[in-house]
C-alpha cells in the first residue's frame, strides 16, 4: 500500500514550524508520517531527511511546503529531487507550488517541460536567498565591528588581587600551592589564566 509522508525543515532549534505543519494536516497527512529536521539547508545532511529517504518507495508521495524547505543549494534540491522521483520513483507535492506535483506533470511532454524549468528556477532562488542571507549577516558584523560592538567570548576581568597573587608566584615570593589555596584554583586553571594575563599585558 502506498503512503503519504511530508517534510519540513526550519534553520535553528528556536524557529517554529507549526505554520508547515498546519499545511500538512490540512492536506490529511498525520503527525506519525511527518518528519521535521531543524538545521540549515546547506546540504543534506539532516537526520530525520535521512530516515525519511529510507522510509520512501516507489508509489509513495513526499509533500513539502515549499521548495527552499527541502533545501537551499540548487545543486543539491535538484540530485535530490532526481532521486525522490526518478530513483526511488516516489512522488513529490510542493504545496506552495501547484504545478510541482509530479503525480500529473507527467501527463504531457509539455507540462513535465515547464514542471521542470519552475524547479530549477525556484531551486536558484532557494540558493541565491541563502548566500543574500549570508552576505547581509557579513555585512552586518562588519558595520557593528566598525561601531566598536566586539564579537566572541568576552574577555575575563581579573581583580587586582588575583593579578597580585600571580605576580607574586611568578616573583617567587609566593609558592604555587599558596596561590592555588588563595585563588581556590586548580593547577591547570592557574596556568591557563596565568597565560592570559601575560597575553593582556599585566605581566
Amino acid at each position: 500500500m502506498n503512503k503519504t509522508y511530508a517534510y519540513a525543515r526550519v534553520s535553528a532549534q528556536d524557529q517554529n514550524v507549526a505554520r508547515q505543519l498546519d499545511a500538512f494536516h490540512a492536506v490529511g497527512i498525520a503527525d506519525a508520517f511527518i518528519f521535521v529536521d531543524k538545521k540549515s539547508g546547506k546540504n543534506f545532511e539532516r537526520e530525520n531527511y535521512k530516515k525519511l529517504l529510507k522510509k520512501l518507495k516507489e508509489g509513495d508521495t513526499l509533500f513539502i511546503k515549499s521548495i527552499d524547505r527541502l533545501g537551499r543549494n540548487y545543486t543539491a534540491i535538484i540530485e535530490e529531487w532526481n532521486r525522490i522521483t526518478n530513483t526511488i520513483h516516489a512522488a513529490i507535492v510542493v504545496l506552495d507550488m501547484p504545478l510541482l506535483d509530479t503525480r500529473t506533470r507527467s501527463d504531457t511532454l509539455v507540462g513535465k517541460f515547464i514542471a521542470d524549468i519552475v524547479l530549477q528556477i525556484l531551486s536558484f532562488v532557494a540558493e541565491n536567498e541563502r548566500v543574500n542571507i549570508k552576505e547581509r549577516q557579513r555585512e552586518g558584523i562588519a558595520a557593528a565591528q566598525r561601531r566598536g560592538v566586539k564579537f566572541g567570548r568576552p574577555e575575563t576581568a581579573y581583580s587586582s588581587e588575583f593579578i597580585s597573587v600571580v605576580q607574586s608566584y611568578f616573583e617567587g615570593a609566593v609558592p604555587i600551592k599558596n596561590a592555588l589555596c588563595k585563588l581556590g584554583l586548580k593547577r591547570s586553571t592557574f596556568y591557563y589564566h596565568a597565560k592570559r594575563l601575560k597575553e593582556m599585558g599585566y605581566l
